[in-house]
Parts: structure tokens; C-alpha cells; sequence
């Protein structure tokens, strides 16, 4: 039977300015632990701590560019490209244009505070 998302649910996001999380599909707003769906929008000079998560993550941006640092690569996604990383991979995620960026995150299983595995910040 189909299941009609009315909204989402904001979640607070980790990093250095304001990110605005909308979880659509997830263990917040949904109760979903499969998979969690969330638009996100950063604005530009956004960083995020560097994590090792135990889910996969997959990246659509939408506008502006997602800078994806991992241990042996910097990956610059552009609108309309996604990345996907897999789990135990580590990664910082930011913003570092003017614009920002606005993308969709998807991860399976659901992502989860207590799976993300941030780095310690100095």
C-alpha cells in the first residue's frame, strides 16, 4: 500500500554554520531503519567533522557543488552527479563555494547518530 510523506521532519545537522536537514524516509521521521532519504541544503564555507559510518551514502546534488574528501581522494560533485560511498569509508563532506549546495542523501541502512562514527574535533 503506498504511504504518502506529508512533510518532513528537520533534524540538526553537524558543522561549523547552519545546515538545514529535511528527513523525509528515516528512523526520525518515519520510523524507517532500512533506508533514510533527507534533503539537504549547506551554505557555502559548510564543513562537517570527518566520520567513518557503518552505512552506505548516496549523494544527488542538486545545485551548487558537495566537496567529498575521503582518505585517498577529493571528489568536487557537481548538480546533476552523485557520489556513493560505501560503509567504513571514511569522509568529510562540505561546501566550500559562495552557493552552498542543496543535494539528497540516501543511506542504507538508515543513518543513525550512533552509526555515523564522527572524527573527534580538536
Amino acid at each position: 500500500m503506498p504511504q504518502l510523506i506529508k512533510q518532513p521532519t528537520v533534524v540538526q545537522a553537524a558543522g561549523n554554520k547552519p545546515k538545514q536537514i529535511e528527513e523525509f524516509v528515516g528512523r526520525v521521521n518515519t520510523g524507517d531503519e532500512s533506508m533514510s532519504i533527507a534533503r539537504m541544503v549547506s551554505p557555502g564555507g559548510w564543513v562537517e567533522p570527518a566520520q567513518t559510518p557503518d552505512f552506505r551514502e548516496t549523494s544527488i546534488v542538486l545545485k551548487g557543488v558537495l566537496r567529498v574528501e575521503c582518505s585517498d581522494s577529493v571528489t568536487e560533485v557537481k548538480a546533476g552527479q552523485a557520489i556513493v560511498l560505501e560503509p567504513g569509508e571514511w569522509v568529510r563532506y562540505s561546501t566550500p563555494g559562495e552557493e552552498g549546495a542543496e543535494y539528497i542523501a540516501i543511506c542504507t541502512p538508515a543513518f543513525s547518530p550512533d552509526t555515523v562514527h564522527r572524527d573527534q574535533e580538536d
